[in-house]
């Protein structure tokens, strides 16, 4: 599992004109599942990004989480984080889980992400073309895999 997290002030997601999710201040999450994933790898990302000190304390040191906040969360499915680049220039998406383990690591994660929060994580649509617009805070992005645990 690959996720990119954003620091934002705001976040919205937008499929055919239509918002479907915002946020204020928070974290934005693409989220890309791969064929081998497992609830260990969901589990692991999961909890880095909820415990990720990303947010300035009273000194304006990053020292404190979204849970420390009660700041919110938008997570988008993005399967174009598991791009091969490797050979030639068109990507290959072959390590991309398949839909019928996309979707319901994709929606086990949101709903566990809403559970710890206490709160409704914003989503996009799976699978739909969506325009993605935000307010980089900081910037502050990170990048994290479940198989590669930097």
């Amino acid at each position: 599992m690959r996720v990119v997290i954003q620091r934002v002030l705001e976040a919205s997601v937008k499929v055919d004109d239509a918002v479907v999710g915002q946020i204020g201040q928070g974290l934005l999450v693409l989220l890309g599942v791969a064929e081998d994933d497992s609830e260990e790898d969901l589990n692991w990302i999961l909890n880095k990004v909820l415990g990720l000190r990303v947010f300035g304390d009273e000194k304006g040191v990053m020292n404190l989480s979204v849970l420390d906040l009660g700041a919110e969360l938008m997570v988008v499915s993005q399967f174009t984080l598991l791009a091969a680049t490797k050979k030639g220039n068109r990507p290959s998406y072959i390590k991309a889980a398949k839909h019928t383990l996309a979707i319901p690591m994709y929606e086990q994660f949101c709903k566990k992400a809403s559970d710890q929060l206490g709160r409704q994580v914003a989503q996009g649509i799976f699978g739909a073309d969506m325009k993605i617009t935000l307010i980089n805070d900081g910037p502050v992005t990170i990048t994290m895999d479940s198989k590669n645990k930097e």
